[in-house]
């Protein structure tokens, strides 16, 4: 897991041959202005998701996790709370990893939250289990999905 401003995403690079294209793309465009929806940036290995989302307290947050991509997410119109945890230490699976819509869930608690604010982004690797959308209220919010090269 990484959290920093989107002014740092060049910093980040060289984890993913795809950053560079997602971290240009996202400071070369008025976020506040995109509409909801999907952007492809490079088909399926690269896409934007602009969601107006419903934020849940704590306790019904579930820690998820992904196989095929990795999450940059961004919260636009206020700060977003993040559970985490190591996924090697999860062990209350919902159900199976669901590989069509790359993710599962888990009952497991997080073991830290993090606040993530206007400006800011956090990367969540398929090593992290995260609890997305603990708040109040709603939230627009990005997600770019940034194919797992290293497989």
């Amino acid at each position: 897991m990484i959290i920093d401003s989107l002014t740092n995403g060049e910093h980040y690079f060289t984890l993913n041959p795809l950053f560079s294209k997602a971290f240009n793309y996202l400071n070369s465009v008025n976020l506040e202005s995109l509409e909801v929806g999907r952007i492809e940036l490079q088909a399926d290995d690269l896409y934007v998701i602009v969601s107006d989302s419903s934020l849940k307290k704590q306790e019904k947050a579930k820690l998820e996790v992904h196989n095929g991509y990795i999450d940059i997410q961004i919260p636009l119109s206020k700060p977003e709370v993040f559970g985490w945890s190591a996924r090697q230490q999860l062990n209350k699976e919902v159900a199976p990893f669901d590989k069509s819509k790359d993710i599962q869930f888990f009952n497991d608690l997080p073991i830290s939250y993090h606040t993530v604010t206007p400006g800011c982004f956090i990367i969540f690797f398929p090593g992290d289990a995260h609890a997305p959308c603990i708040g109040e209220g709603m939230i627009r919010k990005i997600i770019v999905k940034v194919r797992n090269l290293k497989k």
